[in-house]
C-alpha cells in the first residue's frame, strides 16, 4: 500500500513534466510567514485553497452585494458567485497556458475576502471615512494574515497572499497565475454585470456598445470564450500572461461603458449615500462606544489603531448583518399597543 505522502510527490512529478516552465511549481514555493507541519497528502497551494473555502470570510460572500443591493430575484450575482466565476475564468486561463491552477484557484477564491457590505459603494465609504484608507484587496490580505481563526490568521503561502493583494489592475503579481486572476476578475465582473444588468432592467442587449460587441461577441458566454482565447494566443510559451491588444481595448471600452450605464448613475449613487449614511453613522458609533463592539474587535483593538478594527469590523459584515445592526443601534424599537390604546387614538 502506497504512503499517504505518493500522492503529493505524484503531483510534484506531473507539474514537473506538464507544467510550463514559467508556471510556479508547488515545491519550490517560498513558504509560509509561520513554519508549520506540511500536509502529508496535500501540496501547500491545496491546502491553501482548502483553507480558504472553509474560513468564515468565504462564508460571508454570499450575502454581499456584487452590483446591486439586496436584489430581489435568485439569479443575480453576489460577491460569492463573482468569486466562483472569477475561479473558474482564472483555471481555465491557467490549464490553457499549463499554469497551476491549484495556485490560480486558491488566488482567485481569496481574492475578494476583505471585501465589504454594499459593494464598492462599502469600499469607496471605509476609504473616506479612515485615515488609513481602505482598499478592499489590502483588506482581503489582512483577512487571511490576521483576522482569521480569531486573529491566528490563515497562514498562507507567499504566492497566495502576492496573488490576492495584487489582484487589482494595478497590482504586479510576482507569479503568472496571479497575473491570470487578475485579468479573470476583470474578465468576470465586467461581463456578468452585464448580465445582471439587463436582468435589472437597467440595461438592453441592443445598447450595448456594438464595436466592442463585434469584437468580443454578442453572449457573455462567447465574450469570456473570445478572451480567454485571445490570452492564450498572446502569452502561450512565453512568460506572460496577457490579452491580445483588439481584445484588451474592447473590455476597457465596455468596462467604461458599465461605469457610465450601470456603476455610476443617478440611481446607484442614491443607493450609494444611503450605504455612505449607514456605515458613517456605525463608524461614528463605535468609535465613540469602543466597549460596544464584539469582544474579537475590542481585543483587536489593544493591538491596532481603533480606525483599523473598526474597518475590520465593518468590512466583515454581510449586507444583512450591517442593516441590522445599523437598525440596533439607531431605530426605534415599537411598543405592542393594546387594541383599546389604538382605538382611543
Amino acid at each position: 500500500m502506497e504512503s499517504y505522502d505518493s500522492a503529493k510527490r505524484r503531483t510534484y512529478e506531473m507539474e514537473a513534466q506538464f507544467l510550463s516552465p514559467f508556471a510556479q511549481r508547488s515545491e519550490n514555493t517560498r513558504g509560509r510567514q509561520r513554519r508549520e507541519t506540511p500536509c502529508d497528502m496535500r501540496t501547500d497551494f491545496q491546502r491553501d485553497r482548502d483553507r480558504i473555502i472553509y474560513s468564515k470570510a468565504f462564508l460571508r460572500l454570499k450575502n454581499k452585494t456584487q452590483v446591486f443591493f439586496s436584489p430581489e430575484g435568485d439569479h443575480f450575482r453576489t460577491r460569492m458567485t463573482h468569486t466562483i466565476d472569477v475561479s473558474q475564468i482564472a483555471r481555465s486561463i491557467a490549464r490553457s497556458l499549463a499554469l497551476n491552477e491549484d495556485l490560480a484557484e486558491a488566488i482567485a477564491l481569496g481574492h475578494d475576502l476583505g471585501h465589504t457590505p454594499f459593494g464598492h459603494a462599502g469600499e469607496r465609504v471605509l476609504n473616506s471615512l479612515s485615515p488609513f484608507g481602505f482598499a478592499h484587496n489590502e483588506q482581503s490580505l489582512r483577512v487571511v494574515d490576521v483576522l482569521e481563526k480569531e486573529g491566528k490568521g490563515l497562514n498562507l503561502t507567499f504566492e497566495v497572499r502576492d496573488g490576492i493583494v495584487n489582484h487589482k489592475k494595478s497590482g504586479k503579481p510576482a507569479t503568472l497565475e496571479g497575473k491570470a486572476v487578475s485579468l479573470a476578475d476583470r474578465i468576470a465582473y465586467v461581463n456578468h454585470d452585464i448580465e445582471d444588468a439587463i436582468r435589472a432592467g437597467l440595461l438592453r442587449e441592443e445598447e450595448l456598445p456594438k464595436e466592442e460587441i463585434s469584437v468580443l461577441g454578442a453572449s457573455s458566454r462567447d465574450r469570456i470564450n473570445t478572451m480567454i482565447k485571445s490570452i492564450y494566443k498572446s502569452s502561450v510559451g512565453k512568460n506572460t500572461v496577457e490579452m491580445g491588444e483588439r481584445e484588451a481595448k474592447a473590455l476597457e471600452n465596455l468596462r467604461s461603458f458599465m461605469f457610465e450605464r450601470v456603476y455610476i448613475t443617478d440611481l446607484s449613487m442614491k443607493e450609494e449615500e444611503r450605504a455612505r449614511r449607514m456605515l458613517s453613522a456605525m463608524y461614528d458609533y463605535f468609535s465613540k462606544n469602543k466597549d460596544r463592539l464584539p469582544d474579537f474587535y475590542l481585543a483587536l483593538s489593544e493591538k491596532y489603531p481603533l480606525e483599523q478594527v473598526l474597518c475590520d469590523y465593518l468590512s466583515s459584515m454581510t449586507d444583512k448583518y450591517a442593516i441590522a445592526v445599523f437598525e440596533n443601534l439607531f431605530v426605534p424599537r415599537s411598543w405592542a399597543l393594546r387594541q383599546e390604546d389604538i382605538e382611543e387614538n
